[in-house]
C-alpha cells in the first residue's frame, strides 16, 4: 500500500494515461482485469524458471493498473458499486 505522497505522486503521474485510455474508448473494468490477468501471467512464468527480477518487474508494472482503474473511474464519473466490487476482489488475486 502506498503512503499518501507516493500515491498523489502516482496519481499525478498517472493521470495523462487514464485520461488517454478513456478517450480510446478502454473501461476500467477492462483495465483491472488485465492487470490481474498480467499479474498473474508474471508471477507464473517468471517466477517457476527463477527469473525473480523479471517476474518482480512485470508484476510491479501491471500493479499500478490498480491507480490507473480507479484513476479512470472518477474521471469519467461512473464509479459503481460492481467496479468496485470486481477490483476489490481482484486485488486478492
Amino acid at each position: 500500500m502506498l503512503n499518501k505522497y507516493a500515491r498523489a505522486f502516482f496519481t499525478r503521474v498517472l493521470t495523462p494515461f487514464a485520461a488517454f485510455l478513456l478517450r480510446r474508448g478502454v473501461t476500467p473494468d477492462a483495465v483491472t482485469l488485465i492487470g490481474t490477468a498480467g499479474v498473474v501471467a508474471g508471477a507464473l512464468v517468471f517466477f517457476p524458471r527463477g527469473e525473480f527480477f523479471w517476474g518482480t518487474i512485470v508484476i510491479t508494472l501491471f500493479v499500478f493498473s490498480d491507480l490507473v482503474d480507479g484513476n479512470m473511474a472518477r474521471q469519467a464519473g461512473i464509479s459503481s458499486r460492481w467496479g468496485a466490487f470486481l477490483d476489490s476482489t481482484l486485488d486478492r488475486v
